[in-house]
């Protein structure tokens, strides 16, 4: 082999298993004036595993420091499937809790196939409020979140019953995107990771949605409904990314 080539897969290892992974950047996106100026952060499948406290602890820090009105997250604080190399979920609420502003999410995948509940009363026992095919009104805004849809029975209508403009539906998966059939004025989506491994003119590898690459992350305008999918913050199956950055999702 080529030592220049053999450098290169070397570098690309490196960045991809030991140095993307722990970066986070902050993706942009605009509200409409409906939601009166406030600033919203939303974040996705933490998957904090044993040793990485100290991340979170800089998740947690980086919300603070955009000051926000609302925070809204898509699930999957649970590393794997048994929870075996996860941070305890009620060490990540606590931490989760130092977050300076209202937080509503709703659970994923990871979480389900662990304990749906157990990881909804840690999150709940310090005040954040997790929603399943339920909504709250917060800050004047309706927030509605539907079940995960791998590992439950999402429930659009009951989400949003009684519900009114502006409102927010999240869900763990983009999936239930074609699902939504009232008007709402924002989806939010993660649970793709942005397919964790993406290629320059290729995209992802994998992403895991039955509509394949289409909706591995960004703004989608394709209905009477725009979504926005983020990349997440972790990592699922392997430690891995490239070009797929963790981020933190900004509305404003």
């Amino acid at each position: 082999m080529n030592k220049y080539l053999l450098i290169i897969i070397i570098l690309m290892f490196i960045w991809a298993f030991f140095i993307e992974p722990n970066l986070i950047t902050i993706k942009r996106y605009k509200l409409p004036e409906i939601f009166n100026h406030q600033k919203i952060v939303f974040i996705s499948d933490l998957h904090t595993k044993k040793w990485n406290k100290s991340r979170l602890q800089r998740i947690v820090k980086l919300i603070n420091e955009q000051n926000p009105d609302l925070v809204l997250s898509a699930g999957d604080y649970i590393q794997g499937h048994t929870g075996n190399i996860s941070m305890p979920i009620e060490e990540q609420a606590q931490e989760l809790s130092k977050i300076k502003a209202p937080f509503v999410t709703v659970l994923g995948n990871h979480d389900c196939w662990f304990d749906k509940y157990s990881v909804k009363n840690a999150l709940e026992d310090v005040g954040l409020k997790v929603l399943i095919n339920s909504n709250i009104k917060i800050n004047n805004i309706y927030v509605a979140g539907v079940d995960d849809l791998q590992t439950g029975l999402p429930d659009i209508n009951t989400a949003l019953a009684e519900t009114e403009s502006p409102r927010i539906l999240l869900s763990h998966t983009p999936d239930i995107y074609y699902d939504v059939k009232d008007d709402v004025d924002l989806i939010l989506a993660g649970h793709v990771h942005g397919g964790q491994v993406r290629l320059p003119f290729y995209g992802a590898l994998l992403v895991p949605s039955k509509y394949g690459n289409k909706f591995a992350c960004g703004e989608f305008n394709e209905t009477k409904n725009r979504m926005i999918v983020t990349k997440g913050l972790g990592t699922s199956i392997l430690g891995v990314r490239f070009n797929a950055v963790p981020e933190i999702v900004i509305l404003e």
